[in-house]
């Protein structure tokens, strides 16, 4: 028993330097094929596939990762809401809705993969079967079970983990009791599907992490339409080793590898070198450098996380008041979300099917109207507070543009990559990581191979794998959508008994307003969209004006009380009441929100549109 504490961290680091040696490796073997291609005039055979399978490895890894660390994102991620007598019956409620849809997922995959096995379909050069690729499905669903039984203190809740996957399994039993071939043809009557679904959403607003609550209710649902589950499962796959995919993970990555090195200290002084001789230079320069990071890591909470502490004594120090530099740092924690190669808009081109560059260049206008509208508040208060200013060197501003060059040059080379027609979206990503490791590792030589480098590997693994567990199971949730016709039945409904566009638009800022409120952006955007894109063509909403919109929108959700995720994440780093980082993002609110009916009302200013 004394060794038992010692295997256990081993297996803990072996997990996550497997996860991470995946994920390194989806990053070098499209730069190696890509360099081959031009030395040899033909790549590595298969490549492409192999690193769409990776990304499936990538993200369950990850979502295995996600369950050991506590990291499945949750609606109530943050929040406290109940008193503790009634919090605990919630996590007893949570706990077994979580290992029973874990359990039921895990069967799911299981039926699936051993399907594949079946016909024994090859990957890449067709050697490696496709099934062994498809096999971390299974294998993740079941660890994540496991976790969520054991890893609880509380005996009773480790009692009603335990209690929810032994429900699974009974039904299960009776599934194959009736058919030795059991896949999900099991049909549950409908008022036990909605008393699951029900129970499902009460979990949520307990904890239970977003995946267990859109995965089970996709289960159910199927369940109740005598439709097999693996159809989740298929969803899963297809849309996590789609094309572009692999490009989320890469640039994700990038973003966090930046975050370990001294970047940010780079890029504030060149900026502050630039712009620091304006009122409120110093704010600009800080709007500046969140932009450019949200841009790479997709999450506003890790640019918050990764810069505040960096930040705010900078802000407070150059005399701007503190509730001015709190609301400034959480509100431009996700401003940057509009630009390229922003994860939430290479994810709505792909669920939206429109085309990922056409996306990209719809983005720029409003999202930097959207950063020069902080800008300039930033100056109203530099200038109301007579704050000092930086005198404008050019020495400096040589020494500092010297300094910061290489990472000024990381959206410069996946913009003419990408629009120079010389590499993929996925090509593109691939060389931004490997040029932020020769960056960081040789050049700068600021980012610890033994520390900095992992601890970066394993936050975006995480990360990664608990995005894409919502993301697989909600498109199975929107498949079965699909098949009922739910978005063409709300797309008449709407046209029936809304007569405006205008009227349809502000109702669409409303409601989006709130699901960013309660929905982690990339959940938002693979159960939501599919629902608006039918409602908004009946309307003329082009595609690429509606992504705008809805990320916009999104954007504005983080920061709205009482629930917008960056106004938790932003209390818990710099370790103030959430009542005081409500008052400190409300002008900054006021202003995005302007920005955000402009780019709704005014499309000709979206490129492309």
């Amino acid at each position: 028993m004394s060794a038992l504490p010692a295997i256990t961290a081993l297996g803990r680091r072996g997990e996550s330097l497997l996860a991470g040696a995946v994920l390194l490796a989806m990053g070098i073997l499209p730069v190696v094929e890509m360099a081959l291609r031009g030395i040899t005039g033909s790549g590595i055979p298969g490549a492409q596939s192999f690193v769409q399978h990776l990304t499936l490895w990538v993200a369950f890894l990850g979502a295995m990762l996600a369950t050991r660390e506590g990291r499945h994102l949750s609606l109530s991620t943050g929040l406290k809401i109940f008193p503790d007598r009634i919090q605990h019956y919630g996590d007893l409620l949570a706990a077994a809705a979580s290992t029973a849809v874990s359990a039921g997922l895990f069967w799911a995959s299981w039926k699936f993969v051993k399907s594949e096995y079946d016909f024994s379909m090859g990957a890449g050069g067709h050697w490696l079967p496709v099934w062994a690729m498809e096999a971390i499905l299974p294998l993740a669903f079941l660890v994540i079970t496991l976790r969520l039984i054991f890893q609880p203190t509380d005996r009773a809740v480790r009692l009603a983990a335990f209690a929810g996957a032994a429900l699974t399994v009974i039904l299960i039993g009776i599934g194959m009791a009736i058919d030795d071939g059991f896949v999900g043809y099991m049909v549950f009557p409908g008022w036990l599907v909605w008393a699951g679904v029900v129970a499902l959403f009460a979990a949520a607003v307990m904890g239970a992490p977003i995946f267990v609550v859109i995965g089970g209710a996709a289960l159910l649902l199927f369940l109740g339409e005598d439709v097999p589950v693996a159809a989740v499962p298929v969803e899963t796959i297809r849309i996590v080793t789609s094309s572009a995919i692999p490009a989320i993970p890469l640039f994700t990555l990038t973003g966090y590898l930046l975050a370990e090195t001294k970047a940010g200290e780079r890029l504030v002084r060149l900026f502050r070198a630039l712009v620091g001789w304006l009122p409120g230079g110093l704010p600009i320069a800080v709007t500046l450098v969140c932009a450019f990071f949200t841009t790479f890591t997709g999450a506003s909470g890790a640019t918050i996380l990764a810069l505040g502490g960096l930040l705010l004594p900078v802000l407070v120090l150059n005399r701007y008041p503190e509730r001015f530099s709190l609301g400034l740092l959480t509100a431009t924690g996700s401003i940057g979300l509009l630009f390229p190669p922003s994860l939430a808009v290479i994810l709505y081109a792909v669920i939206a099917q429109v085309p990922i560059p056409d996306m990209f260049v719809a983005g720029i206008v409003p999202g930097a109207i959207m950063v020069g509208a902080v800008c300039l508040y930033g100056v109203w208060i530099g200038r109301s507070k007579q704050t000092p200013r930086t005198p404008f060197d050019p020495a400096e501003a040589l020494a500092a543009i010297n300094e910061g060059k290489w990472e000024i040059l990381l959206p410069v080379i996946v913009l003419v990559g990408l629009f120079g027609g010389y590499a993929t979206l996925v090509e593109s990503a691939a060389i931004t990581v490997v040029y932020t490791l020769i960056v960081g590792l040789v050049i700068h030589r600021d980012l610890d191979f033994a520390k900095g480098l992992p601890d970066g590997v394993r936050k975006c693994v995480t990360l990664i794998g608990g995005v894409f567990t919502i993301l697989g199971v909600a498109m199975g949730l929107t498949n079965y959508m699909v098949d009922a016709e739910i978005p063409m039945r709300a797309a008449d409904w709407v046209e029936a008994n809304v007569g405006s566009k205008l009227v349809f638009l502000l109702a669409l800022n409303v409601f989006l307003l709130a699901v960013g409120c309660l929905m982690d952006i990339f959940s938002a955007i693979a159960v939501v969209v599919p629902l608006i894109l039918p409602i908004a063509a009946v309307f003329g909403v082009d595609p690429l004006h509606l992504g705008v919109i809805f990320l916009a929108n999104l954007e504005l959700g983080y920061l709205t009380p009482p629930v917008g995720i960056n106004l938790f994440l932003s209390a818990y780093r710099f370790d103030k009441p959430v009542i005081e980082v409500w008052r400190a993002v409300l002008p900054f609110l006021l202003i995005l929100a302007m920005v955000v009916l402009l780019v709704t009302y005014v499309p000709w200013i979206i490129i492309g549109v």
